[in-house]
């Protein structure tokens, strides 16, 4: 999954920016309203992770302005802790706000909270009969069998593919999801993460369409 973050402070940005990627996500970190507004119309993201006191466009005025369009899921991330502040940014349409100081666990947990509202899901599993893949936990299991840790670039990979069962990936798709600005992309990652969790898991998993992309059974 592909996540935008807003923040201007440099510590808090870096600090969950290293958290986004060390848990399968690719993030992509901006310090202005301006410069999120430009990203989310060049970019197409999953989730969005908003402060409200960015220089330039406010967070309320970037959220107001999505929202005319979008649909995005959007966690309001600051330090504004008044009740009307909440109020403001939950009626401008955030999904949930988490206030600062916050401790990274709980910001992962609301942001798959969010995720999930929006996709349906009723838990953290996404499960297409074969396969299950737990989105706290960071594993997978083929059918019946043992749950087996994923790591961040596998359970990237695999969500993206669980996340739209029956529909061929390319693999400039797949990318999209593994790697945020500036990180290099590595020469055949895609390749090599799908054998990877064919192993894990089983070698009908991930099916391979020629020329095209790969993907995951609908469930039956």
């Amino acid at each position: 999954m592909r996540i935008l973050l807003v923040e201007d402070d440099a510590m808090i940005g870096e600090e969950v920016r290293c958290a986004l990627k060390d848990n399968g996500y690719a993030a992509d970190w901006v310090r202005a309203g301006d410069a999120a507004l430009l990203a989310l119309a060049q970019q197409q993201y999953d989730a969005l992770l908003l402060d409200l006191g960015l220089p330039g466009a406010d967070g309320l005025a970037v959220l107001r302005q999505l929202r005319t369009h979008s649909l995005l899921p959007v966690l309001v991330i600051t330090a504004r802790d008044g009740i009307q502040d909440r109020i403001g940014g939950l009626d401008a349409g955030a999904d949930d706000y988490l206030l600062k100081p916050f401790a990274i666990g709980e910001l992962l947990a609301r942001l798959r909270a969010v995720l999930r509202r929006r996709s349906g899901a009723a838990s953290d599993q996404l499960s297409n009969g074969q396969i299950t893949l737990d989105l706290a936990a960071k594993t997978a299991c083929w059918r019946e069998g043992p749950a087996v840790l994923l790591s961040a670039r596998e359970f990237a990979l695999l969500c993206a593919l669980m996340g739209r069962p029956g529909a061929i990936l390319s693999r400039a798709e797949l990318e999209e999801k593994l790697y945020g600005w500036g990180e290099e992309v590595e020469s055949n990652a895609v390749e090599f993460l799908i054998h990877s969790l064919r192993r894990k898991l089983d070698k009908e998993a991930i099916k391979n369409v020629r020329g095209m992309g790969w993907l995951v059974q609908r469930a039956s």
